[in-house]
């Protein structure tokens, strides 16, 4: 994933993926680019949501974000990690705007997965009181003690005002290699 911004507040939220390992399979001649294979998420099952028709475009968790108020972009943004996307996602954003955390706490606080039914992983670093609560509820909660590959990985650029003068702030997701850089 990569995100940047530059003092006119252009703003640009741009995430690759081949999808399954090595993508299709098939490179690019003289550059070395291997394409994805989102098609394989298609189905053939008449009545599925993934079934193969004109114009359809297959599910999938590629999202390269934005939140905009009034009309101008105010983050880009994005959540690297399969099913976890949209769970970081949503995760990072409530600790921003629900709880007033600044991206790179909101970034670095730790996460839960929902998997599927009752099933919930959480990182190691989650407070042991919420466990509990998520379990007196019902859930089956397996704390994840290595999770850096697990649970998503996020870069953030926040408008501050107007570019120029106030500038951004920007985070970066310790679960793997990234980095800000600001001129």
């Amino acid at each position: 994933y990569l995100t940047a911004a530059d003092e006119n507040g252009m703003m640009v939220s741009f995430i690759q993926s081949n999808y399954m390992g090595f993508g299709s399979g098939v490179v690019v001649p003289d550059y070395g680019l291997s394409l994805q294979n989102r098609g394989h998420a298609f189905s053939l099952q008449p009545g599925n949501a993934n079934v193969v028709a004109p114009g359809k475009r297959p599910f999938h968790t590629i999202i390269p974000a934005f939140l905009t108020k009034d009309g101008q972009p105010v983050m880009s943004y994005g959540v690297m990690g399969a099913n976890m996307q949209p769970q970081g996602h949503m995760q990072t954003l409530v600790r921003m705007l629900d709880f007033g955390q600044n991206p790179q706490a909101a970034c670095d606080a730790p996460r839960w997965r929902f998997n599927q039914g009752l099933s919930i992983n959480v990182e190691a670093q989650m407070d042991p009181a919420l466990v509990q609560g998520l379990q007196g509820l019902g859930h089956q909660v397996e704390v994840l003690q290595d999770s850096y590959q697990d649970f998503g990985a996020g870069q953030f650029i926040w408008r501050l005002g107007d570019p120029a003068v106030e500038g951004y702030v920007a985070a970066s997701d310790p679960r793997r290699d990234g980095q800000v850089a600001g001129y």
